[in-house]
C-alpha cells in the first residue's frame, strides 16, 4: 500500500528510507555478481548480451505488474547491469591471472 505524504519532508524521508533498502539490495546483488565471475570462462561469457536482454524483458514485465514505469526500470537496469559487468570483468581478470600463476 502506498504511503500518502502530506509534506515534502515526508516524501524525502520515505525516499531516504527506500534508498537505504536499494543500496542494501545492490550490495547483495554485487556479492552474487562477484560469485558469478568464478563460473565464467572468458570475458564474452561475463558480458552475456543474451542474458542481459532476458533480465531486461523480465524486469519490464515485473515493472508493469507492479505499477512502475517500464521505461524507467529498463534504463535503471541497463545502467546497473553495465556497472556490474565492469565489476565482474575486473574480478574475472584477477581470477584468470590467479589461475595461471
Amino acid at each position: 500500500m502506498a504511503i500518502i505524504c502530506t509534506t515534502l519532508e515526508q516524501v524525502r524521508k520515505n525516499i531516504d528510507r527506500l534508498d537505504h533498502q536499494i543500496v542494501a539490495l545492490l550490495a547483495e546483488r554485487g556479492g552474487f555478481v562477484s560469485q558469478a565471475a568464478r563460473f565464467k570462462k572468458d570475458s564474452d561469457s561475463v558480458k552475456a548480451p543474451q542474458r542481459v536482454e532476458q533480465v531486461i524483458d523480465k524486469v519490464r514485465d515485473l515493472s508493469q505488474s507492479l505499477g512502475a514505469n517500464p521505461d524507467v526500470t529498463e534504463q535503471v537496469y541497463r545502467a546497473m547491469i553495465a556497472a556490474f559487468i565492469q565489476q565482474e570483468l575486473a574480478e574475472h581478470a584477477v581470477l584468470s591471472k590467479e589461475s595461471k600463476a
